[in-house]
């Protein structure tokens, strides 16, 4: 599915007009006229430009959000008619799949391979959620009295959907479908570096017909949009992913309205090697857990622990897999690693390996940018092991997210279990062994909330997605991801209607 260079343009369109935001039916540029450009990470060049929002904006979006909501009827929409609508943006979705993917390549870095996956994924999303939007979602009891007790399930109301850099397209789409599918309002913060893909989500959604203010797009800063979003009594519920500190602080804000929020942040991910595994594909899936994407990933197996028996044959082998990982721009036919999204951030990933020489490790492989040819004018970092790590470490504890990998060692399956529990993360973690038995062992031994035997990054739209401890509290996805969008309400139907008797007295 490769382009020519001279028809990138075609896929990106103009990069003299800035690109709108979608509020009330309508795109709009900010109320300040101030705009963002936007960087290929690949080469550090200018791909577009978009208008930039702020809390203004934001608050135009949420007031046409309640009042969708409320007062022109959303809230008693038709989950057939939701469910048509999705069916028809992800059909439109599927037609452009490959515009797509080239979209999310070039302004996020990852591979066309990926990028192509995360498209095909969220075309599933969308179906998915239009399927379970007509399924049945409530309870009757039988009560010991002349009652007819029951539970229905209605959309929360406004929901603000803030979406992170790493998965741009996928993360935005499952978020919108799962909301949209339960009856919700959404205004919609894509992150501000990689708003592209998101942009032309919006325009499907606009081609199929949504109504004026029940789905809204508000570029801009977290600081900004992201934090009145938050702050807004008018927004019922916060959907966020992204990292574990400003998780952290969304939850404090949230708190002063007393708001839902559901959180998928940072992990830290243990990925588990005894020595009686099928080794070839251990090293595998080694390689695959924290390079792929970058390492940009918040479930990335990031600590590999190996068996200490398996040590000396193990880790030679994928130290030299890893300098055999093709590093380059994503839509180049065979690169299988691309550049970090931003500078920034490559910067931060830098700072992290610096860290790690001063703290003892031992570098087996990689720890540089790639300053060679054309590749010195992105953001790409060598593929980076660390060996002789101690859990006190802070590369052993933090979140790097980036394409760097310690590796820690274990002589039993209680120590295996006790360091891969370690850090203050609990999103995911994997387990390689051809003990079927003590494979479930252990995996009931994780506190995460994402587990994998003998694989690892499978994920499918219908289980949930979600972590344990500092790695967030709620779920995406699946029918969990889908009642996080929904109210609980007990209603309670006297069949007997007569005078209670309570009181005596007439």
């Amino acid at each position: 599915m490769a382009l020519a260079m001279k028809e990138f343009q075609e896929v990106l369109g103009s990069c003299e007009t800035p690109q709108k935001m979608y509020i009330n039916g309508k795109w709009v540029l900010s109320e300040s006229g101030k705009t963002k450009e936007i960087i290929n990470p690949a080469n550090g060049e200018v791909i577009g430009i978009v208008t930039e929002g702020a809390a203004e904006d934001a608050k135009k979006a949420i007031s046409a959000a309640k009042k969708a909501f409320y007062k022109d009827g959303w809230i008693n929409s038709k989950a057939r008619h939701r469910a048509e609508l999705l069916l028809q943006v992800s059909n439109k979705l599927e037609e452009r799949k490959e515009e797509f993917a080239y979209l999310d390549t070039l302004n996020n870095g990852k591979t066309l391979r990926e990028s192509l996956a995360d498209v095909e994924d969220a075309v599933n999303q969308l179906r998915y959620y239009a399927g379970l939007a007509t399924k049945p979602h409530g309870q009757t009891y039988d009560v010991p009295d002349d009652i007819q007790a029951m539970v229905v399930r209605e959309p929360i109301g406004v929901v603000g959907l803030i979406v992170p850099w790493n998965y741009p397209l996928v993360m935005a789409n499952q978020k919108i479908a799962a909301a949209f599918a339960a009856g919700c309002t959404v205004v919609v913060k894509p992150a501000q570096i990689t708003p592209l893909s998101v942009i032309r989500l919006f325009e499907i959604l606009d081609e199929v017909g949504f109504p004026p203010g029940v789905v809204n797009l508000v570029l801009g800063s977290g600081g900004k949009v992201g934090s009145e979003l938050v702050s807004s009594p008018d927004v019922d519920k916060i959907s966020f992913t992204g990292g574990t500190d400003t998780g952290i602080r969304l939850m404090k804000s949230a708190a002063d309205t007393v708001k839902k929020i559901s959180l998928e942040l940072g992990g830290k991910s243990p990925n588990i090697v005894f020595a009686d595994t099928d080794f070839e594909t251990a090293v595998d899936y080694a390689l695959f857990a924290i390079f792929a994407n970058q390492g940009q990933v918040c479930s990335a197996g990031s600590r590999l622990l190996l068996e200490e028996s398996l040590y000396e044959k193990f880790v030679p082998e994928l130290v030299k897999r890893a300098k055999m990982i093709k590093v380059g721009p994503g839509w180049v036919e065979g690169v299988e690693m691309g550049p970090l999204v931003s500078e920034d951030h490559m910067n931060t990933v830098l700072d992290y390996i610096e860290i790690g020489k001063s703290e003892g490790a031992a570098l087996l492989c990689g720890g540089n940018r790639i300053v060679e040819g054309d590749l010195a004018k992105g953001y790409f970092v060598e593929p980076t092991i660390f060996g002789d790590t101690t859990p006190n470490m802070r590369i052993v504890q933090e979140e790097i997210f980036g394409p760097v990998l310690v590796i820690q060692t274990f002589k039993t399956e209680e120590e295996a279990i006790e360091l891969a529990n370690g850090t203050a993360f609990g999103l995911a973690g994997a387990v390689f062994t051809n003990d079927g038995a003590k494979a479930h062992r252990v995996i009931r031994g994780l506190r995460a909330g994402i587990t994998w035997i003998n694989t690892y990054h499978p994920t499918f739209n219908e289980a949930p997605w979600g972590g344990y401890k500092q790695s967030g509290i709620g779920r995406d996805l699946g029918t969990y991801g889908f009642e996080e969008y929904l109210e609980t309400k007990q209603i309670n139907v006297n069949l007997k209607v007569e005078p209670s008797g309570f009181f005596e007295g007439k």
